[in-house]
């Protein structure tokens, strides 16, 4: 977290949160969702600043709830997710021919376990504690698959990470990710879901 965020939290400490605003999508892009493309469901503007970008990035973080958000100054801003809390790239390191998973905030992924989920998705956890959970960004499956091994069954097999290191591909419903992984996709919707309840 920026020193300059920690120095608002400390003299603003009870800004309220705020949700819907913000949203990480299928491909990892950041989008600022107006009250416009929130009213219509739709996915918001691309951010395209870098400087934005980049403090997004730095700031970005998960509540104890599994609820991921960009602390923006003193003001936590929820982020819905298209997916899951990461996007990864896959690419070949064209200096050594070895493979490369790198976030949307293009840091290094190392990946610890991959799935496959019932619509095609490919998901990665990585060795950090808590697991993070990423799905691989769609322009990236043929990659993928040349160095994939699937089973006759379509739901298992293994991908060939490095030289003599192999990850299991393990089966996941799409359904069951967020559960699973333990993080909440849309924090508006829950938020919406407690003010319904009281």
């Amino acid at each position: 977290m920026d020193d300059i965020v920690k120095q608002a939290l400390a003299k603003w400490p009870n800004v309220p949160h705020c949700t819907g605003w913000l949203l990480l999508d299928r491909r990892g892009n950041w989008r600022m969702r107006d009250e416009a493309a929130q009213a219509a469901g739709t996915p918001g503007e691309p951010i395209r600043h870098t400087a934005l970008l980049g403090f997004i990035n730095r700031n970005y973080e998960a509540d104890d709830a599994g609820q991921w958000f960009f602390q923006n100054g003193p003001q936590r801003v929820y982020v819905e997710l298209g997916y899951t809390p990461f996007v990864v790239r896959l690419a070949t390191d064209h200096a050594n021919g070895t493979l490369a998973l790198t976030d949307q905030a293009s840091l290094g992924f190392e990946p610890a376990a991959v799935y496959l989920d019932d619509e095609g998705g490919i998901l990665f956890t990585d060795r950090s504690t808590p697991a993070r959970v990423a799905v691989l960004h769609d322009h990236d499956l043929d990659l993928f698959s040349e160095h994939a091994d699937l089973a006759s069954d379509g739901q298992s097999g293994e991908f060939r990470w490095r030289d003599g290191v192999a990850l299991k591909l393990e089966s996941v419903r799409k359904s069951e990710v967020e559960r699973r992984f333990g993080f909440v996709a849309s924090p508006a919707a829950r938020a919406a879901g407690a003010s319904a309840d009281h």
